[in-house]
């Protein structure tokens, strides 16, 4: 098994207690990663699925487990709850088996940028009322089952995991534009709280993307697009799409960043093979 090595982590929006998590594809992430610092940046737990229906897998038990193990290794994991598992935020300031509970952190990369951490949903628009709430769960769910019965259907024929999803939320001018708009709202908060960047979660769409001289750096998500952030011993930060076949689809050092925003929307990898054999290496 080979060894993803890195200098932190950064995973959000896993939704553990919904049918769509994709828990297998982050176990096998978590337990190829080795890492200093972990940071799980919120929703990781759905604790208003389960409130509204209970539902559990084993491998959502394993996903928790490895997490523990990391901390038992020594790995640093700070949990920054999110708007899905939000009532741990009572917990902030507290440890719980080794995890860190907090509302949001500053990180310091290995070449001395600043990042900002937290979930994200604190960028959503004031006046975000509970009908339009409801129209985003909706719409959430409907590109989730589509997401699903379309890689179902790749099974069938041997085909490997591809996000959906994020194709057809390339189409849809009205979601470009809100993933555009958060996207505006978190690097003025960025600029505003003296940062480099920002690292968030919440919107579902990971990316990474220099906005104004802030370098915004959204993780993304396990229920769809199965992507994480990490970063590298020099301080460069990279994205990564974990699933039967590993690419990495953005990449910040300090002098420049990659791809164009284009080349998210189309799911386009930074050279596939030669970035898993730059990022992987075997364990010792």
């Amino acid at each position: 098994m080979a060894t993803l090595v890195c200098r932190s982590a950064f995973i959000s929006d896993v939704h553990l207690g919904l049918r769509d998590c994709k828990a297998g594809y982050l176990l096998d992430f978590l337990r190829r990663l080795r890492c200093e610092q972990l940071y799980l940046v919120g929703d990781i737990i759905d604790l208003e699925a389960l409130a509204r229906r209970p539902w559990w897998h084993p491998l959502h038990s394993a996903v928790l487990g490895e997490l523990l193990a990391h901390a038992a290794r020594g790995t640093r994991l700070t949990y920054i709850p999110g708007n899905h598992d939000a009532a741990l935020r009572a917990l902030a300031g507290r440890s719980v088996a080794g995890i860190e509970i907090a509302l949001d952190a500053v990180h310091v990369g290995g070449d001395g940028r600043r990042y900002r951490v937290s979930h994200g949903d604190e960028y959503d628009p004031e006046g975000q009322g509970r009908a339009w709430t409801r129209f985003g769960n909706f719409m959430q769910n409907l590109v989730c089952g589509a997401n699903r019965h379309f890689n179902a259907l790749r099974g069938v024929f041997g085909l490997p995991y591809l996000p959906l999803s994020l194709a057809l939320k390339a189409q849809s001018p009205q979601a470009l534009a809100y993933i555009r708009a958060f996207e505006s709202r978190v690097a003025a908060g960025t600029r505003a709280a003296g940062c480099d960047g920002a690292i968030c979660g919440h919107i579902h769409f990971g990316h990474v993307r220099a906005i104004d001289g802030a370098l915004y750096l959204n993780d993304g998500d396990w229920i769809e697009h199965c992507t994480a952030l990490v970063e590298h011993a020099d301080g460069a930060m990279e994205l990564l799409h974990w699933s039967e076949q590993p690419a990495a689809l953005g990449r910040a050092s300090r002098d420049r960043v990659l791809p164009s925003p284009a080349a998210v929307r189309a799911f386009a990898p930074l050279g596939r093979h030669a970035d898993r054999q730059r990022t992987l290496r075997p364990a010792a």
